[in-house]
Protein backbone atom coordinates (compact mmCIF):
# COMPACT_ATOMS: atom_id res chain seq x y z
CA UNK A 1 0.00 0.00 0.00
CA UNK A 2 1.40 3.16 -0.76
CA UNK A 3 2.25 5.73 1.60
CA UNK A 4 1.51 8.90 -0.17
CA UNK A 5 -2.51 7.88 0.08
CA UNK A 6 -4.61 10.63 0.61
CA UNK A 7 -1.97 13.11 1.01
CA UNK A 8 -3.64 15.26 -1.78
CA UNK A 9 -3.50 18.82 -2.38
CA UNK A 10 -6.82 19.28 -0.62
CA UNK A 11 -5.83 17.76 2.75
CA UNK A 12 -2.61 20.38 2.61
CA UNK A 13 -4.98 22.90 1.95
CA UNK A 14 -4.93 25.80 4.46
CA UNK A 15 -8.38 26.81 6.55
CA UNK A 16 -8.55 30.24 8.96
CA UNK A 17 -9.48 29.21 12.38
CA UNK A 18 -11.23 32.35 14.62
CA UNK A 19 -10.10 32.20 18.71
CA UNK A 20 -11.69 34.32 20.95
CA UNK A 21 -9.49 35.39 23.72
CA UNK A 22 -11.67 37.61 25.36
CA UNK A 23 -14.56 35.31 25.62
CA UNK A 24 -12.84 31.94 25.86
CA UNK A 25 -13.27 30.33 29.37
CA UNK A 26 -9.85 28.67 29.29
CA UNK A 27 -6.93 30.07 30.90
CA UNK A 28 -4.24 31.64 28.80
CA UNK A 29 -1.59 28.73 28.49
CA UNK A 30 -4.85 26.19 27.45
CA UNK A 31 -5.42 28.78 24.40
CA UNK A 32 -1.70 29.08 23.56
CA UNK A 33 -1.25 24.72 23.43
CA UNK A 34 -4.24 24.39 21.26
CA UNK A 35 -3.15 27.58 18.88
CA UNK A 36 0.25 25.48 19.18
CA UNK A 37 -1.49 22.70 17.83
CA UNK A 38 -3.47 24.54 15.16
CA UNK A 39 -0.50 26.10 13.85
CA UNK A 40 1.78 22.70 13.14
CA UNK A 41 -1.14 20.60 11.74
CA UNK A 42 -1.87 17.93 14.69
CA UNK A 43 -5.10 17.77 14.41
CA UNK A 44 -5.18 16.68 10.53
CA UNK A 45 -4.91 13.44 10.28
CA UNK A 46 -1.96 14.11 7.21
CA UNK A 47 0.06 15.63 10.27
CA UNK A 48 4.11 15.09 9.43
CA UNK A 49 6.77 16.76 12.04
CA UNK A 50 8.84 17.70 9.01
CA UNK A 51 6.31 18.79 6.68
CA UNK A 52 4.08 22.49 7.04
CA UNK A 53 0.60 21.45 7.00
CA UNK A 54 -0.83 23.70 9.79
CA UNK A 55 -3.23 26.01 9.18
CA UNK A 56 -3.75 30.00 10.26
CA UNK A 57 -5.16 31.16 13.16
CA UNK A 58 -6.92 34.41 13.74
CA UNK A 59 -6.96 35.49 17.61
CA UNK A 60 -8.62 38.17 19.05
CA UNK A 61 -9.60 39.54 22.20
CA UNK A 62 -5.96 39.22 23.19
CA UNK A 63 -6.14 42.56 25.37
CA UNK A 64 -8.43 40.38 28.07
CA UNK A 65 -6.01 37.52 28.39
CA UNK A 66 -7.16 35.65 31.21
CA UNK A 67 -3.97 34.21 33.08
CA UNK A 68 -4.23 32.05 36.26
CA UNK A 69 -2.50 32.86 39.87
CA UNK A 70 -0.27 35.49 40.14
CA UNK A 71 1.58 35.24 36.39
CA UNK A 72 1.10 39.14 35.96
CA UNK A 73 3.37 40.17 38.39
CA UNK A 74 5.63 36.71 39.05
CA UNK A 75 6.03 35.62 35.34
CA UNK A 76 9.28 37.06 33.68
CA UNK A 77 10.41 37.46 30.08
CA UNK A 78 13.91 37.95 29.45
CA UNK A 79 16.02 39.54 26.74
CA UNK A 80 19.95 39.40 26.48
CA UNK A 81 22.02 40.95 23.81
CA UNK A 82 25.00 38.78 24.57
CA UNK A 83 27.05 41.86 26.16
CA UNK A 84 28.11 41.25 29.68
CA UNK A 85 25.82 43.09 32.07
CA UNK A 86 23.05 43.43 29.31
CA UNK A 87 20.39 41.03 30.80
CA UNK A 88 16.66 42.87 31.08
CA UNK A 89 13.60 41.27 32.67
CA UNK A 90 10.06 42.37 32.30
CA UNK A 91 7.04 41.63 34.04
CA UNK A 92 3.72 39.71 31.82
CA UNK A 93 1.82 43.01 33.45
CA UNK A 94 4.84 45.44 32.01
CA UNK A 95 4.67 43.16 28.87
CA UNK A 96 1.13 43.67 28.65
CA UNK A 97 0.85 47.65 29.03
CA UNK A 98 3.72 48.24 27.19
CA UNK A 99 3.61 45.20 23.59
CA UNK A 100 0.24 44.65 24.29
CA UNK A 101 -1.15 40.82 24.43
CA UNK A 102 -0.60 40.24 21.34
CA UNK A 103 3.37 39.83 21.84
CA UNK A 104 2.50 37.63 25.05
CA UNK A 105 0.16 35.09 22.86
CA UNK A 106 2.73 35.03 20.49
CA UNK A 107 6.23 34.32 22.60
CA UNK A 108 3.74 31.79 24.12
CA UNK A 109 3.01 29.95 21.28
CA UNK A 110 6.41 30.52 20.03
CA UNK A 111 7.85 28.68 23.23
CA UNK A 112 5.30 25.61 22.24
CA UNK A 113 6.54 25.04 19.10
CA UNK A 114 9.14 23.05 18.11
CA UNK A 115 12.64 24.19 17.69
CA UNK A 116 13.24 23.69 14.21
CA UNK A 117 13.26 25.66 10.42
CA UNK A 118 9.44 25.97 10.31
CA UNK A 119 9.04 27.54 14.00
CA UNK A 120 9.14 30.95 12.32
CA UNK A 121 6.99 29.77 9.22
CA UNK A 122 4.12 28.40 11.49
CA UNK A 123 4.45 31.77 13.55
CA UNK A 124 3.54 33.74 10.60
CA UNK A 125 0.11 32.57 10.07
CA UNK A 126 -0.67 33.58 13.57
CA UNK A 127 -2.87 36.71 13.60
CA UNK A 128 -3.39 38.42 17.02
CA UNK A 129 -5.05 41.29 17.43
CA UNK A 130 -5.93 43.70 20.53
CA UNK A 131 -9.67 43.81 19.74
CA UNK A 132 -11.92 42.47 18.22
CA UNK A 133 -11.70 43.61 14.87
CA UNK A 134 -9.38 41.94 12.57
CA UNK A 135 -9.29 42.04 8.46
CA UNK A 136 -9.13 38.13 7.46
CA UNK A 137 -13.23 37.96 8.03
CA UNK A 138 -13.53 36.30 4.27
CA UNK A 139 -10.80 33.65 5.39
CA UNK A 140 -12.22 32.39 7.82
CA UNK A 141 -13.68 28.98 7.73
CA UNK A 142 -13.82 27.66 11.56
CA UNK A 143 -14.38 28.80 14.79
CA UNK A 144 -12.83 27.83 18.10
CA UNK A 145 -15.94 27.63 20.00
CA UNK A 146 -14.94 25.61 23.54
CA UNK A 147 -18.61 25.28 24.53
CA UNK A 148 -19.71 23.59 21.47
CA UNK A 149 -16.69 22.34 19.94
CA UNK A 150 -18.16 20.26 16.73
CA UNK A 151 -19.95 23.34 15.66
CA UNK A 152 -18.27 25.07 13.06
CA UNK A 153 -19.78 26.63 10.02
CA UNK A 154 -18.07 23.61 8.14
CA UNK A 155 -19.90 21.19 9.94
CA UNK A 156 -22.84 23.37 9.72
CA UNK A 157 -23.04 23.66 5.64
CA UNK A 158 -22.38 19.51 5.89
CA UNK A 159 -24.86 18.71 8.05
CA UNK A 160 -27.63 20.98 5.86
CA UNK A 161 -26.21 19.33 2.93
CA UNK A 162 -27.25 16.00 3.91
CA UNK A 163 -30.10 16.02 6.35
CA UNK A 164 -31.63 19.34 4.67
CA UNK A 165 -32.26 22.86 5.78
CA UNK A 166 -33.98 21.88 8.79
CA UNK A 167 -31.29 20.05 10.81
CA UNK A 168 -30.48 21.55 14.07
Amino acid sequence: MSATIGKTSLAYSRSWHLVDIGHDERAFGRIATSIATTLMGKHKPIYDPSTDCGDYVVAVGCAYLKTTGDKRTLKKYYSHSTRPGSLKEITMDRMITKYGGAEVLRRAVRGMLPKNRLRDIRLERLKAFEGFGHPYKANLVSFNDPTHPSKTPVTDAIKSELLGPTAP
